[in-house]
């Protein structure tokens, strides 16, 4: 691809040279430079434009009927803009080059890496922003191995790209603090919620929409088979169990996070079996929402049910190929999702 300018060249003054003068292959000369701004650097760009330009008057020296000025001064023209779109083109990428290492930075503050195992509980995530220049949006997730087990946080702040990333890293850091020093997971959303209507005081949304966040947050005890769920208006998990689905809907939905001053803060958690093998699948509605060309959803339910007993790294993985398969490429919102599995002892 890097050459293709240079073979356009050699291709155009070869069927010049070796075909009839009324056929004016030459005039095909000034693409070249064209195609090389797309791809070149500037000077390069303009070297290319003057071998054009000095082929073409070789060939002018064999076919003296060619037109040669006109074509020439074609060459001069498309390489002056070749060079021009170039440099503009140097600069773009130069801004996105910036952009993705300040999103990249704010990634690893919100998305921090994490380990893939703790104790017996494997762990795998994954992130897709709909704002592909960022690489990062408003969803979020963490994990953290607490003295009450390990709890997991996964969650969406309404709007998409980097003026999310603000409101959805003091949730995560709430979560980070809090998860250690709260023995229950209430106080933990709470704390949570505290942070988020903090930050939108200091940080008023653009627009008349006020700026909240669903939140799943998940304790799964060091010793025992029962874990903790505290919803917060997010997506319900899916628990696979021995091929059988089930989505864990809680019995009484807690505030989204900044809404619990206006619709209180009566908090629930509900407890679910988790026993060795399951697989627990967190997501935000991302997923669930993706669409085909047809606008259909994703069937995620179905899909979670096809799949075969295996590791969540393995999981995560045919998910991510199956929803760009599924959208062919295109999402409408950022998508994260963590996959769950206790091992056997």
């Amino acid at each position: 691809m890097r050459l293709s300018p240079v073979i356009l060249t050699v291709v155009i003054a070869s069927l010049a040279y070796n075909t009839p003068p009324d056929m004016a292959f030459s005039r095909l000369l000034p693409a070249a430079p064209a195609l090389a701004a797309a791809m070149w650097p500037v000077l390069p760009t303009v070297l290319l434009g003057t071998v054009c330009l000095f082929l073409m008057i070789g060939l002018s020296l064999v076919f003296p009927d060619l037109g040669t000025w006109w074509t020439a001064a074609g060459i001069i023209a498309v390489t002056v803009a070749a060079a021009y779109g170039s440099h503009v083109r140097l600069q773009r990428e130069r801004t996105l080059f910036q952009v993705r290492l300040v999103a990249d930075a704010a990634q690893q503050v919100v998305l921090s890496p994490m380990p893939r195992r703790f104790g017996s509980i494997e762990i795998e995530s994954l992130y897709l922003a709909a704002a592909a220049e960022a690489r990062i949006g408003g969803d979020f997730y963490e994990v953290v191995d607490t003295p009450y087990g390990v709890r997991l946080l996964i969650g969406d702040v309404r709007g998409k790209g980097l003026p999310a990333v603000g409101a959805a890293a003091a949730i995560v850091n709430a979560f980070r603090e809090a998860a250690y020093g709260e023995s229950d997971m209430v106080d933990v959303a709470r704390r949570m919620d505290a942070s988020s209507t903090r930050y939108n005081a200091a940080f008023p949304p653009e627009g008349p929409m006020e700026r909240f966040a669903t939140a799943l947050l998940v304790e799964i005890p060091h010793e025992g088979s029962r874990i903790g769920i505290l919803n917060c208006g997010h997506p319900p998990p899916l628990l696979l169990n021995r091929g059988k689905l089930r989505a864990l809907d809680p019995t009484t939905p807690s505030p989204l996070l900044s809404l619990a001053d206006l619709i209180g803060d009566r908090y629930s958690v509900d407890f679910f079996e988790f026993a060795p093998d399951d697989l627990l699948l967190l997501y935000t509605d991302g997923i669930a929402e993706a669409r085909a060309r047809d606008g259909e959803f994703f069937p995620l339910t179905t899909w979670m049910s096809a799949q075969p007993p295996t590791p969540p790294r393995e999981l995560l993985t045919a998910l991510h190929r199956d929803l760009l398969r599924y959208s062919r490429g295109r999402l409408d919102d950022d998508i994260a999702a963590l996959a769950v599995r206790l091992c056997r002892p």
